[in-house]
């Protein structure tokens, strides 16, 4: 912020100076760097690239303004941030934070555009009901894992889950939304649109021809779910040659290149385009995404290297004697890796394993686990900052600038936590 140094060069110059003075070894400093950086470009590049292309499909074609149309018809266009949040939540269960929030941004951008009022104002909502899922309900893998360390019941904690995201999303990020969006005025960015904003098309898709389009990831990302659902609870052999291809096929990558490939039928080649056409369309996506996976790999990058550094255990053993009431405990180690890493599954499973003897002895059963899980994933999600690959993920699809994203999208995450915290704490102390 200080030199106004370009964020992928200032994310890598921190994370080599970072190794050097925690102690890595020097011949080891530039492959950690390089680890950070490939581990994060390979859950990441895919997903964006898909999701781009995706959402350069149903923007060029018409289809996410007549979506957006719809939705302001059904909803008023008073409400449409509620309802973006609402189809956010909807469309975030089964799908993970960085591919749920790049297939509805063409939806995000068209209605700001459309009804006004800056994009914070839609944004907040749709990306605050992605991150309200992804660390408080089952599939996503930091509630499923600690859930399975501390030998706590999927389904309670499923349901606990629901009850707290459901209100923490209201509070922390539609209201929050609407008010930061009367502060704050940032516009509606070009960068799923290939430049310019498109011209408006005579024969658009219908809406449901999107919602279907938008879906079809959805439902074979819920398939898969589902099949490694059974495959745990030994209804099929997870070992068979037939289960192990449907959960592959059934990943997220291949669920939105599936979704491309029926997009570029349905609003290309179906609707009059040339393979050629649809093929410029679509690389068109790409050179403006450039940037956000570059930058998101580099915050990859650092928070791998705060991880090699050993920060983890520093940080464990530090407040392993505060006397700390388990579920506060639980809370405040989430957070402080969190802080100090940046992944937000990483902190959560980390700081599971940590307290898991712990809360065994305790004694602890049933809703209490379940509380103490969403205690984990509230302190897993606050503070997103500049070691936070999803951070530079939002900050740089709404072309906000770094101290614009502190403002924002870091106060969201912290307000998530924090009220996230206070209704696990709520429901442990009642049941």
């Amino acid at each position: 912020m200080r030199f106004k140094l370009h964020a992928f060069l200032a994310l890598i110059l921190v994370s080599l100076v970072t190794g050097l003075v925690a102690g890595i070894p020097a011949e080891k400093v530039v492959p950690t760097l390089l680890a950070g950086f490939g581990t994060t470009l390979g859950s990441v590049a895919l997903l964006v690239g898909l999701g781009a292309m995706l959402g350069r499909l149903v923007e060029v074609s018409g289809g996410a303004q007549a979506l957006a149309d719809d939705l302001i018809r059904l909803f008023g266009e008073k409400r449409a941030p509620f309802a973006l949040g609402v189809a956010s939540l909807i469309f975030a269960f089964p799908i993970f934070f960085d591919a749920g929030l790049v297939v509805m941004l063409p939806i995000i951008f068209t209605v700001a555009r459309r009804v006004g009022g800056g994009l914070l104002r839609y944004g907040i909502p749709a990306a605050g009901a992605f991150s309200c899922m992804h660390v408080f309900v089952p599939p996503h893998p930091g509630p499923v894992a600690a859930t399975e360390l501390l030998k706590s019941d999927i389904g309670l904690v499923t349901l606990v889950g629901f009850v707290i995201a459901i209100p923490t999303w209201y509070v922390t990020s539609y209201l929050f939304g609407l008010w930061i969006g009367r502060r704050i005025d940032v516009k509606v960015p070009d960068i799923l649109s290939g430049g310019p904003q498109a011209a408006t098309v005579a024969n658009p898709p219908k809406s449901s021809t999107v919602i279907l389009l938008l879906l079809l990831p959805l439902a074979i990302i819920f398939l898969n779910t589902g099949l490694d659902a059974l495959g745990a609870a030994d209804v099929f052999d997870r070992k068979a040659q037939w289960f192990q291809v449907a959960r592959g096929l059934g990943a997220t990558p291949i669920a939105l290149l599936v979704a491309v490939l029926v997009a570029s039928y349905a609003l290309g080649r179906r609707r009059g385009r040339s393979g050629l056409e649809i093929e410029k369309l679509v690389d068109s996506a790409l050179g403006p995404i450039c940037s956000i996976t570059l930058i998101t790999g580099a915050g990859g990058m650092f928070g791998g290297v705060l991880r090699a550094s050993g920060i983890g255990g520093a940080l464990s053993q530090a407040l392993d004697g505060l006397g700390l009431h388990i579920f506060v405990a639980a809370y405040v180690i989430a957070a402080a890796l969190r802080i100090a890493q940046g992944s937000a599954t990483v902190a959560l499973i980390t700081a599971a394993g940590l307290v898991q003897p712990a809360v065994e002895a305790a004694g602890y059963v049933g809703v209490d686990r379940a509380a103490i899980v969403i205690a984990l994933g509230a302190g897993s999600v606050i503070a997103s900052h500049v070691n936070d690959s999803g951070f530079w993920l939002v900050g740089r699809f709404f072309e906000m600038d770094l101290k614009t994203t502190l403002k924002t999208w870091t106060v969201l995450e912290t307000l998530i936590s924090l009220m996230g915290f206070a209704l696990a704490g709520l429901i442990f102390v009642l049941f």
